[in-house]
This record gives structure tokens, sequence and C-alpha cells, in this order.
């Protein structure tokens, strides 16, 4: 059956007023498991906050494990000649070294993932990657969590605020019945900006020209890969491929016979950390947003058609791929961009191709603008000047007109361009370590985070051992 038909209008009802429980109280109330909340958690946790965080799932990851991305993206100062991705694990490279410009929580993280076996740790070898085994990082996770003293509660959805001048609580949904979490200050660490929204902050939405927003992809897993054989194609033809991504010699066979109909115009293939396995970014669905159900429900049913679709083009046509099996799907469609919520501070693409350097740097990148076309097939990559990392200002994590709440993540202040840059996980993580060090300390000076001296932010983000200068 096809997904249920979005109705032609929506016809408003009323329900009864409720009183819930309240599950509990705390200083900093993060919601969100992804690589923000994750980061915000642990960085307030270790500056001496009382810390929850919620998670709609039944785990931790977000991103890393629901969405299955099990790849951390490079953090490394880019060279001239850098190309990342499965083609260096595969073959040598001639790349010059870069240096990290993310650090704290992210390189603990890392640490922990490689002594578990879970990680192939970033080198010059990977392209400064990191691909990560999805079960790994739960395991992980939670454990570092725990370590930390943070509290948790898995399997809440946040849906509403209570207060009206400040957040006072957040509204949950669970299998027990709705509920309550008070909190003095509140991460917002959705991907989505959903707590914010329902705040209160003005937000932006796609494109400046026509609100588009990059599409969506639902990444699986294909085991059974030789290597050797793909690696034998590469050398024999080295113009159908180039990093992490290609085929087109035999994307164009394919299409002309009629066996593929293809959703962008190369095939993106990531290794992992188990040698026969990769990780498969090629299916898009475009003109959907992440914040509708109905498009959600739409996202998940083609991205679910055209992973079988690939799967059977690359068995059918790709040496190395002959008897490769969707081994794992991601459990939720990967959403690239929705809100952006409007901060203190908005960065800008000329901020982050400039390498423009901010008086209250919290997190740095290096990652280039990667904009899925929103309309079409295209991918447009443009690369910072080489060695260079941008500033990611505290300004950006402040909603505008909102006191008491922070934002970490893909949805901090930033345009259409220079989100498609900050939305990687090493950034996500880097925002939230330092959203979670501002409100511990807020908390402690009893002050609004925006009261807090940006120097006691940096000072105790570099004593968490993050990286804001050379």
């Amino acid at each position: 059956m096809p997904p249920l038909e979005r109705p032609k209008s929506m016809a408003l009802t009323k329900l009864p007023p409720r009183e819930v429980p309240v599950f509990a109280e705390t200083d900093v109330l993060i919601i969100g498991g992804g690589p923000a909340g994750l980061g915000a958690a642990l960085g307030a946790a270790e500056a001496g906050a009382n810390v929850l965080l919620a998670e709609r799932y039944g785990f931790l990851g977000g991103s890393a494990t629901a969405a299955l991305v099990i790849t951390f993206m490079s953090s490394h100062t880019q060279q001239p000649t850098e190309d990342i991705g499965i083609a260096d694990q595969l073959f040598p490279n001639d790349h010059g070294a870069g240096r990290p410009v993310v650090g704290g929580v992210l390189e603990r993280l890392l640490d922990r993932l490689v002594a578990h076996g879970g990680a192939m740790a970033p080198s010059l070898q990977t392209g400064y990657v990191c691909p990560f085994d999805a079960e790994a990082f739960k395991t992980v996770a939670l454990q570092m969590l725990d370590e930390a003293g943070v509290d948790y509660l898995l399997h809440a959805l946040a849906t509403d605020i209570l207060g009206d001048e400040e957040i006072e609580g957040v509204v949950f949904e669970t299998k027990s019945g709705p509920g309550v979490i008070k909190a003095r200050l509140v991460i917002d660490c959705t991907g989505d900006g959903d707590v914010a929204a329902k705040a209160g902050a003005l937000f932006e939405v796609g494109r400046d020209t026509d609100g588009l927003v990059q599409p969506m992809t639902l990444m699986f897993r294909l085991s059974g890969f030789l290597g050797t054989r793909f690696k034998e194609y590469v050398k024999q033809n080295p113009n159908d491929w180039c990093g992490v991504n290609g085929l087109w010699k035999l994307i164009e066979v394919a299409s002309t016979k009629g066996d593929l109909e293809m959703p962008r115009d190369d095939i993106l293939l990531f290794g992992t950390s188990h040698e026969q396995d990769l990780s498969i970014n090629s299916t898009r669905i475009s003109h959907v947003l992440g914040t509708d159900v109905w498009d959600l429900t739409f996202a998940e049913c083609q991205g679910r058609h055209q992973m079988e679709h690939l799967a059977s083009f690359l068995r059918q046509y790709v040496p190395g791929f002959e008897r490769t099996y969707i081994s794992q799907s991601a459990t939720t469609v990967g959403v690239r961009e929705t809100r952006r919520i409007v901060g203190d501070y908005r960065i800008t693409a000329r901020d982050i191709l400039e390498a423009r350097k901010f008086d209250d740097v919290i997190a740095r990148g290096t990652y280039p603008l990667d904009i899925h076309d929103p309309e079409g097939k295209g991918t447009l990559l443009r690369r910072l000047p080489p060695g260079e990392a941008y500033d990611i200002p505290l300004r950006s994590l402040f909603p505008k007109g909102l006191r008491n709440l922070l934002v970490a993540g893909r949805c901090i202040s930033g345009t259409h361009e220079a989100h498609s840059s900050y939305r990687i996980m090493p950034l996500c993580l880097a925002t939230g370590q330092a959203a979670g060090v501002c409100a511990a300390l807020a908390i402690r000076n009893g002050m609004y985070p925006r009261e807090i001296p940006v120097a006691q932010v940096q000072q105790e983000l570099i004593r968490q051992k993050a990286s804001l200068r050379d």
C-alpha cells in the first residue's frame, strides 16, 4: 500500500485539558541524545551541573545510529589535493597531513570507539574521516554518560513547553503517558529546533529564494563487498571514480538499458570499520521537509524503494559487489536540513570560506560547504583555503528573545549555505559541548547564559580539551 495520502484540508479539534506528572527536575535539561546532545551532556556535567538528557529513541546517537550516518567527516585542516573516503582506504595517497581543530568530547569519544574495536582512527590513510560501528557508538555513549553522572530518559519525545517569559519545563509523550521535566536551563539538541520553535524562537527554513531544503537520504549498509575486485576496476577505469564518489560510466550504461534511475548524479560510498562492509549514501529524496510527518512518511517509503534499486544495480554492474546484500538500513531517514534558529549571530558562507575568526569562538570547523541540490541531482562543494579553519561564535547558540534556552547542533544560527558545513557530526558535538559548558556556568553563577563572560566559557572548554586556537 502507498503511504496515507495527505488530507486536502485538516480540520481542527479541541483536546481536553490535562494534568500530567512531573517526571523530574534538574538544572540543565538536554533534548536529544545525538552528537550535539551527547556533547552538551558531557560538557555540562564536567563543568559541575546536574544534567538530564531526554531522547526519543531507545538508544543514543541520533544521526550516528538511528540514521546510520556511520562516518565522522573530517575535522582536520584540508590540503589542496585532499579527497576523502573509501578510495583512501583502498589506495595510497599523497595528501598533506592536516591538523585537528575539534577536540574535547569528540576526541574522547573517538578514543573510546577505537579502544572498543568499533572505529577506525582518523588518519592520513583515511583522509581523516572516521568510520565507526553504530552498535559500538550506542554502547560507548551510554558508558560515557554513566561515568559522567548524567541522568537520562529514553523513549521520551518532546512535544511542548511550560512557561511564558521563559521555559519552566518541557512536556514529553511517553509509553507511560505525558509528563513534564522541569529545568532551570534547556538546551535544544533536536536537530530540528523543535523546543526552540515551541518557545517562540524565530527560525529560517531552506534557501532564501524559495525555502527549499537539502534532500533527505536513507542510509544503508552493504555486506559481502570484495575490495580487491573493486580496486582492480578503479585502476582500470580511473576516470570513473574519484574520492568517495563516481561510477559515472556504469551509471550511464545501466540507465541506457533501463536498469537504473538515479536520484543523484553519482554513487557515494564510505568504508566502515568492517572490511567487507560499505556505507551507502546515495538515496536522495527532494522537496520534503523533516518537520512534516507526511513528508517524512513519503521520504521513508521512497528511500527504501531507492535502496533496493541501488543495491540491485551495484550487484549487477559493479565489480566487487556481486555478492553484496543489504545487512542494515537506517531506523529513520536522514534529515540534512530543517529549521535554523535565528540567533544573536548568523553564520554566513563568507565566514566559512574566508575562515573568519571571532572573539567569542567556542568551536572550529574545516568542512567545506556541501550543498546537495534541493531540486536536482548535483552537489555543490566549496572548500576552505588550505590549512585554514573557521570559528563558530557563542552568539550563534543564543536564540533571539529567549533567556534560558540554548541551541546546539545543526539548528544553530546560520544561513542555508553555511549550515551545509557546520551540520556535520563533529561540529554538532563541539557546539553541544560549548552549550553545555555555558549552561553549567550560568547555573553555577545564578545568571542567564548571555550574561556569562565568554572568557569563562572558553577557559572551561580549554580545560575540557576543546580546541579553540592553534
